[in-house]
Order: structure tokens, then sequence, then C-alpha cells
């Protein structure tokens, strides 16, 4: 099990396991991270529960892309997205408080990475999504 909160411990959650640890280079991960990149935990749905504050999750969804954010109403740190009709959830990596036994495993959108940022690691990097994984793999 693994689990992890927000930064005021009001949202708390909980994951059976982590597949996947990605890293997303694109402008609006590093807008909402404030950093190079955003790292995140990907999993089914059905592998994740909230165990407190889910009343406190706040959902922001991009007007112009499928970006979606979501953040505790209290703290403002990141919280977990649920996005339970395509049965995935999405947990910042940094809010897990346990280790998930997984390392990230790619890089994403790297065509819109930081000028000032340098990967120097041996994952796989992808310019924008990954085959098959886009928004498009969704509608069809």
């Amino acid at each position: 099990m693994i689990r992890g909160g927000c930064l005021c411990g009001a949202v708390r959650f909980e994951a059976d396991e982590i597949p996947l640890l990605t890293h997303c280079h694109c402008s609006l991960c590093r807008k909402v991270s404030g950093a190079a990149f955003s790292t995140t935990a990907c999993l089914p749905s059905s592998r994740f529960r909230f165990l407190a504050g889910a009343d406190l999750v706040e959902t922001y969804r991009h007007p112009q892309s499928v970006f979606t954010n979501s953040f505790c109403r209290t703290c403002g740190s990141a919280a977990p997205w649920v996005a339970a009709e395509e049965g995935h959830a999405f947990i910042p990596a940094g809010l897990l408080d346990d280790d998930p036994q997984v390392r990230p495993a790619l890089h994403m959108f790297v065509g819109s990475k930081a000028p000032w940022w340098s990967i120097t690691d041996d994952a796989p990097q992808f310019d924008e999504w990954v085959p098959g994984f886009g928004p498009e793999a969704s509608r069809e």
C-alpha cells in the first residue's frame, strides 16, 4: 500500500500499487509545478482511494487543452486527479509518503521542455504524447 497526502494533510489517499511514474516537460506542467517538469504516478482508478478530504479537491481544466490539475482547496498544494470515466488516477509524485517501488520510466513532451534543463538519464523520450496514449487514443 502506498499512502500520501497534501501539504496540510486534509487530503489523504492510498494506492494499492504504483505501476508507472512519468516525467512531463510540457509548458502547462512546468507552470503548475513551478519546476522543469512534473512527475506523476499513473494507475488504474480502481487501485486508488481517497481516505480523507476528497470533498476538498478542486479541479482546473485548461480551456484550450486536455490539461487538468487538481489541488487542495485548503492549502493549495497539488492533489490527485481521478478520471473515473477513463479508468485512470494521476497522483503528483511529490505527494507520496511511501516509496512507490518504481522509478520514472519516461519523459514526455520533451519537444517543449525548458531550454535551461538537460535530461541526463536514459529513460525513453517522446516529443509529445507517448504513442497510443494521447487524447485521440481515448476517442478510438
